[in-house]
């Protein structure tokens, strides 16, 4: 398999970035619901947390990766027989899905960092507070955080019915080029 997207193909790196994004996306999502309800005697109150703020930041440096591969290496050409509107539509997502991303980890790091406390990623690094102690601002945060999750999960669904609605309907080779056939 090629490492570099062509006009008729994705590479593998793109392959590999886009469901390794969206695995861990499901998993956050999943690891996220779940540790909110955790009191403070449950043995995961401490280590949910720490895996999903450790898992997100790395993420975050994962998408800083996969928009700059994206800049250097442009997707494959559309297939034919797409309309336009699909298009203008499957650009429009998947932007509005990298801005939401975004917005999730900015959102995500203020709840911890609010406070001044810093975050320890899996104690292989440490990344700092920049906003010191900001009263509100761990509320505010995670109102937008939880709200744009929720919008990431629903929109990605949509672009997964979508792929879905391309393999079983049109029976054209959307999914088959994300899944490197």
């Amino acid at each position: 398999m090629q490492v570099f997207n062509s006009s008729s193909r994705f590479g593998v790196v793109s392959i590999l970035l886009h469901w390794l994004v969206a695995v861990a996306v499901f998993t956050l999502f999943g690891l996220g619901l779940w540790m909110v309800d955790l009191n403070y005697y449950h043995e995961w109150y401490k280590t949910g947390p720490d895996i999903h703020r450790s898992v997100g930041i790395l993420l975050f440096g994962v998408m800083i990766f996969r928009v700059l591969w994206r800049v250097v290496n442009r997707g494959p050409c559309p297939l034919p027989g797409q309309a336009k509107w699909e298009v203008r539509i499957a650009h429009g997502v998947h932007g509005v899905l990298y801005l939401l991303l975004f917005v999730a980890f900015v959102s995500g790091y203020l709840i911890t960092t609010a406070d001044g406390s810093s975050i320890h990623v899996f104690d292989w690094f440490t990344v700092p507070s920049v906003t010191g102690q900001v009263k509100g601002l761990e509320e505010v945060a995670g109102d937008i955080h939880y709200w744009t999750t929720w919008a990431i999960v629903v929109l990605a669904g949509l672009h997964a019915a979508a792929a879905f609605k391309h393999h079983l309907i049109d029976r054209d080779d959307t999914l088959r080029r994300m899944v490197g056939r």
